[in-house]
């Protein structure tokens, strides 16, 4: 095998199937290559309710070719979004750039359905799917790579992506001694209700310790994040979790009152503590190289984590069809990615940190819409 070759297909192993591997599968499939993706959840399930979609990322789905396919299935809007008082009054309205013409300002989608879009396509292209499995080693041979897999079975690629996500293996077994997720201070609560006619774009809510916000996610369902300051990460009981979000969200009135008000004991509600990790370059070692989550972990404070996992995706996409061998191929693409992703994470951080602070609103706002301009920027 000539790692100096281009516009041959090489054999590629996937190592996750989220939102970056299952995006880099679809893109180097389309290239030509045969790809292997292997995920550990034997049932290939997705956690999570609704996932907010900002212009950036609306534009790198349509560079993935499934812009279409998610606006068929989600809500979006090509307006701007409402800042409402505690009471639910709006206060302000914060105006969206359309990035491109046929794009989004904004919009939402069921987590289940992302996930459905994207593995459809994966499995349309003839992408190698092997559920229930992880990588137990990886190693160097020659002029590729061996992968031996949890069942026992092995596989020779010219190289592996690692896009297993926040707790990733194969980071553990490329950098043993990378730094560890952190701790930001923040729970983010999570809950999917039916929407009413007059939820038509992002509603954001702000009360003291509190911030919340209501996104449209389909043409009947939205869905409710609330950010709590939380100084001690802890351990939120299923059992109990309706009974804590009611009461976090006692100080608002207006649409959110009332959808507090609905909330029992039957209602599912999802509770995590907020996590960061920005992993030094180099993102590679040898013939394997991370991606997404992996090596870039963000908080939801600028709605950007799905969306630069695509842009990773992409960016693999373009270094690999450049040509080169592995390690070149990872420097470009790491070069490319990094002050984007860097730019997220801090970014995401310095606002959570703000609002726990009880920093300044024009302050805090600055700082949301000179990332969001950056963000704009094509990558």
């Amino acid at each position: 095998m000539n790692d100096n070759d281009t516009g041959r297909s090489l054999p590629l192993l996937v190592i996750g199937g989220g939102i970056a591997g299952m995006s880099f599968a679809i893109r180097a499939r389309e290239a030509g290559h045969a790809v292997h993706l292997v995920e550990a959840d034997p049932d290939w399930r997705v956690a999570g309710a609704g996932i907010s979609i900002t212009g950036p990322t609306y534009r790198a789905l349509k560079r993935l070719g499934l812009l279409q396919a998610v606006m068929a299935e989600g809500f979006y809007i090509g307006t701007g979004s409402y800042i409402c008082a505690p009471d639910g009054r709006v206060v302000a309205e914060l105006p969206m750039e359309r990035l491109e013409p046929d794009l989004p300002t904004a919009g939402g989608i069921l987590r289940p359905r992302l996930h459905r879009i994207l593995s459809e396509r994966v499995r349309q292209l003839g992408v190698e799917v092997r559920l229930g499995i992880t990588v137990s080693s990886l190693k160097e041979g020659g002029e590729g790579l061996l992968a031996r897999f949890s069942d026992g079975s092995n596989g020779h690629y010219h190289f592996a992506v690692g896009a297993d996500g926040a707790f990733s293996t194969t980071r553990d077994l490329l950098f043993p001694d990378a730094p560890e997720l952190r701790y930001t201070g923040q729970y983010c609560w999570r809950m999917l209700a039916d929407r009413p006619s007059e939820i038509d774009r992002p509603f954001f809510f702000m009360a003291p310790d509190i911030t919340a916000g209501l996104m449209p996610c389909s043409n009947d369902q939205m869905y409710l994040w609330v950010l709590e300051n939380a100084p001690a990460r802890r351990r939120i009981d299923d059992a109990t979790a309706a009974e804590g979000l009611r009461a976090l969200l006692s100080p608002f009135g207006g649409a959110l009152g009332r959808l507090r008000d609905t909330i029992d004991g039957t209602t599912e509600v999802i509770s995590r503590p907020l996590d960061a990790l920005l992993l030094p370059r180099p993102w590679h070692k040898g013939r394997t190289v991370l991606i997404g989550d992996a090596v870039h972990a963000t908080t939801p404070h600028l709605a950007s984590g799905a969306g630069i996992a695509i842009e990773d995706a992409l960016a693999l996409g373009d270094a690999l069809a450049l040509g080169g061998d592995p390690a070149a191929i990872f420097t470009r693409f790491a070069d490319r990615r990094w002050e984007r992703c860097r730019l997220v994470v801090e970014s995401s951080v310095e606002i959570g940190a703000m609002q726990q602070a009880g920093g300044s609103p024009d302050k805090l706002n600055h700082l949301m819409h000179a990332a969001q301009q950056a963000l704009n920027q094509d990558i």
